[in-house]
């Protein structure tokens, strides 16, 4: 019976062992904010990405998300994912970046935008209402 206890004891240790280096392995790859701000000048959002890979060529882009109006909340919130366009590349060296997306087409303004990378990483920001085009 304890030999049995010992080889089931040794199996759990060793699954454990495996699931917290996947773990690791995980949030080393993981894609952070250093950086995110709304630039009136431009009326762009401002994003830094700090990031792994085998180049600092990363593309980012946005994938946005309806605009919806919460219960308790004065304003519109709107989802936004960040894609890295090479998600899958060997997180081997440490980057950073700095991408601008022009925010004229944002269905919804004022509101409050939630970006969100992966695994667990977000941030929040209010866009303020437009500015009025002048003739």
């Amino acid at each position: 019976m304890a030999q049995a206890f010992l080889q089931n004891y040794k199996f759990v240790r060793a699954a454990a062992l495996g699931l917290g280096l996947s773990l690791v392995v995980l949030c080393a790859r993981a894609d952070n904010f250093s950086r995110v701000y709304f630039d009136a000048a431009t009326d762009q959002l401002v994003v830094t990405m700090r990031y792994r890979g085998t180049n600092p060529n990363h593309a980012f882009s946005l994938k946005w998300g309806q605009c919806r109006q919460m219960p308790g909340s004065a304003l519109p919130e709107v989802a936004v994912e960040v894609l890295d366009g090479q998600a899958l590349d060997a997180a081997s060296k440490d980057f950073k970046t700095t991408t601008r997306f022009d925010l004229g087409e944002l269905p919804c303004r004022p509101a409050k935008l939630t970006l969100r990378t992966a695994p667990h990483f977000y941030t929040s920001l209010v866009i303020p209402a437009a500015r009025a085009a002048h003739p």
